[in-house]
């Protein structure tokens, strides 16, 4: 009886490690490149039961019987395996802001910060005091040759990534000849955003703001070449991956379930109750 009560008790802290992941899913439903979270668990050993009054082996003439056959298998519980990220791609939102750049497909942009190089699928990007493209936490976006240095307006990010300024002939490299009609008079390559990719990003690590980390089992990040790099769609962010719909119907499951075995342990009590009460009395 005593074991039924850690069982229980196993399966409420994963639920609640459930419970917690989805809170923070429905927390960044609204939040540009979130990608969703999965509590994963696993089962503890089981135990392997036999009789328990028989034992030893009965030869007969056909061979041998077992006299403590196995009775079956009991459950200890089970235990939160990872918390797993799922990179699904998240729906395109268009928002007419020349500095807002989204990825349709795999991939992350490189981000400058003061811990080292990080990653992010969000690109609700900004322009810094000193003219630099940056997030909006003020971390420099990365080109594959440094930071990206532009001008509002005026700068274009093409569907292989290339970040093109116009270059006139009056001394202001970053002037239109025409909004109106959006046509340059010498655009010029300024750079290529650093899109990078990983051999298992199931393992990077969140680091908060839209950010990642690689770690020993994601491998470190690899410049992704020309024909397998995502689309880069300026003018658009990607939207979290989340389904509110689905994450509230996972909660209802995680409170029943919940429920479940904590009437598991009330019965297990009850039962134990019983037993020192009124059976040993008897």
């Amino acid at each position: 009886m005593i074991q039924g009560w850690y069982t229980g008790a196993s399966g409420m802290i994963a639920q609640q490690v459930r419970l917690d992941a989805i809170s923070n899913n429905l927390a960044n439903v609204d939040t540009d490149g979130y990608k969703r979270d999965t509590a994963v668990h696993k089962a503890f050993a089981q135990l392997l039961l036999r009789r328990f009054n028989d034992d030893g082996v009965r030869l007969n003439p056909f061979g041998s019987s077992d006299l403590a056959p196995v009775i079956g298998k009991l459950g200890t519980g089970v235990e939160n395996n990872e918390l797993y990220t799922q990179f699904e791609q998240g729906s395109l939102k268009e928002t007419q802001s020349d500095l807002d750049v989204a990825l349709d497909g795999k991939g992350f942009i490189a981000i400058q910060t003061p811990n080292g190089e990080r990653y992010t699928r969000n690109g609700a990007f900004a322009i810094g005091k000193e003219g630099y493209l940056e997030t909006i936490d003020g971390y420099p976006v990365l080109g594959e040759n440094g930071t990206l240095k532009v001008k509002a307006n005026n700068f274009r990010v093409d569907k292989d990534g290339g970040v093109w300024v116009n270059q006139d002939l009056q001394n202001d490299p970053f002037r239109l000849v025409s909004p109106e009609s959006n046509t340059w008079d010498h655009p010029v390559k300024l750079d290529t955003l650093k899109i990078v990719d990983f051999d298992k990003d199931r393992f990077l690590a969140k680091q908060g703001n839209s950010l990642w980390a690689d770690t020993p089992e994601s491998g470190t990040a690899s410049i992704m070449k020309a024909g397998s790099r995502p689309k880069v769609v300026q003018g658009f962010v990607e939207a979290s991956n989340v389904n509110p719909v689905l994450e509230m119907v996972n909660m209802i499951d995680v409170n029943r379930a919940y429920e479940a075995n904590q009437k598991s342990i009330q019965s297990e009590d009850s039962m134990l109750n019983k037993l020192i009460n009124e059976v040993v009395r008897v």
